[in-house]
């Protein structure tokens, strides 16, 4: 099987109740013989189906396969295709000519799509009705100006501004979904949050809450079909309950959260492990509006204090690798030559005595209630009681959790262990950490107008060594905060029956069910 690169979890809002602490009754289709199913485990249940406003890869990967885009990813790449575009040509930096193919049919008698769908679908990101919120995924379109319709399937993308990420980052991803004019009119979008009216080679044909989500092949799809009938979700949110599910034949294909469940599962008959590394990034922030982490020194001194090899040996049983910076290798904008931060306790001890907290501190380090977070964290505590830092572990679950950048929980983190996936393009993976988004995913508040500046200039610079150059200084300012502790780019470990190849775009989190084939 191939790989190669992809995108942030956004695991906003809702709790994952999904089968966890709950008797396991599996339903009669997750017995499918191999060819006429596939059962795929997800961490959660569905929340926003709105491709504009979904939640995270939950979504996004029934998007992928329910909807369709002008471009798309080949099957495990960033290899960027046509989809429902007869033709797509850049004719200058800031102008896109699309044709569409005739005869792309909408579910549910929805009608043919046309331009009119492409020009709704997009703008609407930086264009909210009355009434809505901004767009989550509004950074994607920052770039377009409008889109211009010039026939029933033809049009042109007008940009602000050249925009070299929009291929990778909106084109051929979520936000490039084209979605029904028609039945947004119709059904509203308060709707639509949970109903998908896409021409995508799947079908989203039933959900029942917190228990499974059933994916069927589109008859009237235009294009190759996929290679299997049915595809089943099921939401599980406890690791150790999934494990038990894919033994059981229950689940045929899931995320594994560490080595030593990838090993156990390995045992199993009729089992591969996919191991691949990732463009993830997992870190230590610190939100440097908090008292008396708005101090750079005690800032500093907890770097200092934290030994992070030690950290990724216990809780990741050394089988990831060291993050030095933002970008992962093999991104553009890699900072090769990041440095390493190393352990030193006595210089630790002077920056607290000089900031004033010689005699002891007490702190909170917020995080996930995963096994690999919650050993990094007893880690952590250990490491920085050495320097008289009483850290407190306020562990939490996933809907909680990734509520507490908002409004006062926002203001009064202190510490906290978080996990961003990543894309293709580094700009992706900068946006979280300007200004802007303080409040939302800038849990840091780290506020640079250096930063912001930059990140604007590469967003819209085609030189790709400039483009590099400017990351790397940003890298360099976040480096400077001391708001970030990089710990790991992680691996990517899945489970999958022997039967099964499923399509996986690099990062991980993406999956590509219209590509999931037999093995």
């Amino acid at each position: 099987m191939k790989t190669l690169i992809s995108r942030r979890r956004l695991l906003q809002g809702g709790a994952a109740l999904g089968l966890a602490g709950l008797p396991f009754a599996a339903p009669e289709f997750a017995f499918a013989q191999a060819g006429s199913s596939v059962t795929v485990r997800v961490d959660r249940d569905l929340q926003n189906l709105d491709p504009a406003r979904r939640i995270g890869s939950v979504e996004g990967n029934i998007l992928r396969a329910t909807m369709r885009r002008l471009t798309q990813f080949a099957p495990n790449s960033f290899e960027v295709i046509n989809d429902a575009a007869e033709s797509m040509e850049q004719i200058d930096e800031t102008t896109i000519e699309f044709t569409l193919k005739p005869g792309i049919m909408f579910h549910q008698g929805y009608g043919e799509m046309t331009a009119e769908d492409v020009k709704f679908s997009f703008e609407r990101f930086n264009n909210p009705a009355e009434g809505e919120d901004p767009a989550t995924y509004a950074a994607d379109w920052s770039a377009l100006e409008r889109v211009e319709v010039t026939g029933t399937h033809s049009g042109r993308l007008i940009l602000k501004n050249p925009a070299p990420a929009l291929w990778l980052i909106a084109l051929s991803d979520i936000s490039g979904c084209i979605v029904s004019k028609r039945a947004f009119e119709e059904l509203g979008s308060e709707r639509m949050k949970t109903t998908v009216i896409g021409a995508g080679p799947y079908e989203m044909t039933n959900w029942a809450p917190n228990s499974s989500i059933t994916l069927a092949a589109n008859p009237d799809y235009l294009g190759d079909p996929p290679m299997f009938p049915e595809i089943v979700l099921l939401p599980i949110q406890e690791p150790q309950t999934a494990q038990l599910a894919f033994r059981s034949n229950e689940v045929h294909f899931t995320k594994l959260d560490s080595p030593s469940a990838a090993a156990a599962l390995q045992r199993e008959p009729g089992t591969e492990i996919i191991n691949r590394d990732s463009i993830n990034y997992v870190w230590i922030g610190m939100n440097v509006q908090k008292a008396p982490l708005d101090d750079l020194r005690v800032r500093q001194a907890i770097r200092l204090a934290l030994d992070v090899d030690e950290i990724l040996l216990a809780a990741w049983d050394g089988a990831v690798g060291r993050a030095h910076a933002l970008m992962a290798p093999g991104l553009l904008g890699h900072w090769q030559d990041a440095p390493v931060h190393a352990q030193d306790l006595d210089a630790a001890r002077a920056l607290l005595a000089e900031a004033g907290h010689g005699s002891g501190l007490n702190l909170r380090l917020t995080l996930l209630n995963r096994p690999a977070y919650q050993t990094a964290g007893l880690v952590a505590q250990a490491q920085l009681a050495q320097v008289g830092i009483n850290l407190e572990l306020e562990v939490l679950d996933g809907g909680t959790y990734w509520s507490m950048g908002e409004g006062e929980a926002g203001e009064n983190l202190e510490l906290s262990i978080q996990r961003f996936g990543g894309k293709a393009d580094p700009s992706f993976q900068t946006q979280w950490f300007v200004t802007g988004q303080i409040g939302s995913w800038n849990w840091q508040r780290w506020s640079s107008e250096e930063f912001d500046q930059m990140n604007a200039v590469a967003d819209s610079t085609v030189d790709e060594a400039v483009r590099a150059e400017t990351y790397i200084r940003m890298q360099e300012l976040m480096d400077e905060s001391s708001a970030y502790i990089w710990l790991t780019h992680e691996v990517n470990l899945f489970a999958v029956k022997d039967w099964l190849e499923p399509a996986i775009l690099p990062n991980g989190d993406d999956w590509q069910y219209a590509h999931f084939a037999p093995a």
